[in-house]
Parts: C-alpha cells; sequence; structure tokens
C-alpha cells in the first residue's frame, strides 16, 4: 500500500509510518504549492503525532535536461524545509480525547502553529497548515497486486476491492505561496521527498518517502533477485532522499534491474530492453525517488510521473506532474514497468478513494469515524 507499512521499523510504531505523499499546485490559483504527507497507517480515533519525531517536507528546486532522451533531472543542493513538531498530548478536552499542538517552521524561520484536528488550521505569510486525522486517500486492491507478484501473472480484475476502503489516517497539510514562502528566485519546478527523523539535536531518520510503492513494490523481494534476498526497506529508509550512500546502493540497483526485468514480462513480452550488464532503463531515474512538480502547469489529477515520462522521452512535460490525491498511480506505475505505456493501461480496478478528495483546503475527507477493523497486508513471498 503505497508507503503504508514499508518495513519492520515502521510496523513497530505507526506514528512514525509515512503513508504516502502528495504535492501538486494550488487548485484555488497560480504560484501555490500544496505539499501533504500522510502518517499512521489504519489510525484509529483519538490516535496523535508521535512528540519523540520531527515530520518532515523536503524541497529542492530542479532544472529539467532537455532533449537527452533518459537523462536525470538536475536537482539543486538549495534545500527549502518544511519541519513539523508536536507536543505531548494533553487534556481530556470537552469531547473526552487529548488535545495535541503543533508547530511548523518554515524554511525561513518562521513558525506556524495549530491544534490538531482543528479545522480552521494554522496560518502565516504566504502559507496555511492543517494537521489532525482525515480518511486515507489512497486506493489500491492489495490483495491482487500482492498476488500477481506471487503468482508471476497479472492478478488484477475489471472491478477491484480497494484495501484502503474506509480507513483513516493521520496528515499534515501545507499550502504555500511559493513567491512569499520560498522567494521569488526559486523557480516553478520542484523535487519533494517527506521523512520522519528523531526530535533532538542529532535527528536520525526513520522513514523516508518519495514516490509510491518503490518500497513496498518495487524494492520488494519476489525471488529474482540473485544478489540478495534481505529486505532492504529499513536499510533503505535510513537513506538521505537527494542523496544515496555508497554502502548499499549496489544492492538497491540489483533489486531494481531483476524486479523490473520481472515486472516487465508479466504480459508476456518485454518492452524495457536492458544494457548488456542487466541495467533496466527505468533503474536511476526511480533511485532518485522524490516527486517533480511544476507549479506553472495547473493542477491536474492525473499527472503522476509525467514529468518523469517526458524526460524518459526527450521531449517538455506538459503537466504539472507531482501527485495529486485523486490521482490513479498505481495504475500508472503498473503500466509504466509492464508494457512502457504500449499498451493497454494496465488498472487493479480500483479509480478511487472511499471518499475522493475535494478541491478546498484541507482537500482530505473528513475521517471516518467508525473504522473498519485494522487490516493485514500480505507480502507475494508470504503468498508463495
Amino acid at each position: 500500500m503505497s508507503d503504508h507499512f514499508s518495513g519492520p521499523r515502521a510496523d513497530a510504531d505507526p506514528a512514525i509510518d509515512l503513508a504516502d505523499l502528495f504535492a501538486f499546485p494550488s487548485p484555488s490559483g497560480p504560484g501555490g504549492l500544496v505539499l501533504v504527507m500522510d502518517v499512521f497507517p489504519n489510525a484509529r480515533p483519538g490516535v496523535l503525532f508521535s512528540d519523540a519525531a520531527d515530520y518532515r517536507f523536503r524541497v529542492r528546486p530542479v532544472a529539467i535536461p532537455s532533449g537527452h532522451p533518459g537523462s536525470l533531472f538536475d536537482v539543486g543542493t538549495g534545500e527549502y524545509a518544511f519541519t513539523c513538531t508536536f507536543s505531548a498530548p494533553v487534556g481530556p478536552a470537552a469531547d473526552g480525547e487529548p488535545t495535541q499542538r503543533g508547530t511548523c517552521v518554515l524554511p525561513n524561520g518562521e513558525t506556524v502553529s495549530l491544534e490538531v484536528n482543528d479545522e480552521r488550521g494554522g496560518h502565516g505569510p504566504g502559507v496555511r497548515m492543517y494537521a489532525g486525522l482525515r480518511m486515507d486517500p489512497f486506493f489500491m486492491d492489495v490483495q491482487k497486486e500482492v498476488e500477481t507478484r506471487a503468482t508471476r501473472r497479472l492478478a488484477f480484475l475489471p472491478k477491484g476491492n480497494n484495501t484502503a476502503e474506509g480507513l483513516d489516517v493521520l496528515t499534515i497539510v501545507v499550502e504555500l505561496d511559493v513567491a512569499t514562502v520560498l522567494g521569488p528566485a526559486s523557480g516553478t519546478v520542484f523535487a519533494v521527498a517527506a521523512e520522519t527523523v528523531t526530535a533532538g539535536p542529532y535527528p536520525l531518520r526513520l522513514e523516508r518517502l518519495g514516490r509510491p510503492e518503490v518500497k513496498n513494490v518495487l524494492l520488494s523481494s519476489n525471488g529474482v533477485d540473485t544478489t540478495n534476498s534481505v529486505d532492504l526497506r529499513d536499510l533503505y529508509n535510513e537513506e538521505d532522499p537527494f542523496r544515496l550512500g555508497p554502502s548499499y546502493l549496489g544492492a538497491y540497483r540489483a533489486r531494481l534491474n531483476a524486479n523490473l526485468v520481472f515486472f516487465d514480462g508479466l504480459d508476456g513480452k518485454l518492452d524495457w530492453p536492458t544494457q548488456p550488464d542487466g541495467t533496466h532503463p527505468l533503474t536511476e531515474l526511480l533511485l532518485a525517488d522524490f516527486l517533480v512538480v511544476d507549479i506553472a502547469e495547473p493542477y491536474a489529477e492525473d499527472s503522476y510521473f509525467e514529468i518523469e515520462r517526458a524526460l524518459l522521452e526527450g521531449r517538455v512535460h506538459t503537466t504539472c506532474g507531482g501527485r495529486s490525491l485523486n490521482d490513479d498511480a498505481i495504475d500508472t506505475l503498473y503500466t509504466l514497468i509492464v508494457n512502457a505505456n504500449r499498451g493497454p493501461r494496465v488498472s487493479d480496478g480500483v479509480h478511487h478513494a472511499t471518499v475522493p478528495a475535494s478541491r478546498e483546503f484541507p482537500y482530505l475527507a473528513p475521517p471516518n469515524p467508525d473504522p473498519p477493523a485494522p487490516i493485514s497486508v500480505p507480502t507475494a513471498a508470504a503468498s508463495r
């Protein structure tokens, strides 16, 4: 499920488990950027953020090479960070539930404060934010995706079952006017990643997230990686989103090269020829694991991975890229890795969330007051 339950550490502490990341131009007007980080999959009523972790959006300007198919993004070294921290719960309030305060430090050092679950959110010059419980915007037939990998055939049905149906998450939403908050010289194209780190003067990275399903699908163990068979997700979670360390880079490359060939063959034909050494054309692009969004283009709900596809094809992108809350990213991902967008769209049969997101802040639907029992997500290895 996107990045839900993405490793043993996340399973042990759901409050630091990054479930999803979204970045898209503001639907309300030009020049705005919306950042959404979901944590705590299967959240129950009354859950709150960890007071021992920092929740951070990391944003960097990006230059896009033109006319060179297969090039990589040129990500700047300058960074704009939005770091959100939360107090220990106090209370209870009038409704009998404990309350919690949040503070977000902006790239310019200014702070925005709010009360968790307060619909009014918090405001500052050129920025508004919300933090609290909302309905999970993710949608996917996880069981059929797992079956696809376990049986090595496309197992999706025309009408799938949304595994995230009715579930809730904790979310942090930051909407900003880019020129006001980042400065007029910051540009319009940005790389966006999220992370949770330990609070304090010497933070340790607990989870990191860029694109959906990198860890749970693309880096999964499917019995095709002859180099190693270990669970790489916790190691990958410790990596800087913008600069992978050398220690395990070979392991990530080997897993992606093997898995991408595996996915390419699910429809019985190969659409992604590899290099003589086995390198897959998508491997290096996917290892640059962040969302890429262009706020100069208008808001769109179906443009996930469009800027990356344009880069692969050596053309100019025509939409905002990034990832909206209603984007069917799973269908986009599977179509890309199975047939390189040269065949019919590969769909898991689920096309929208339990309640689709709106175009009004804070965008995610209100929480389900009576969510279903917590789900258990199987792995392909366990299904064999």
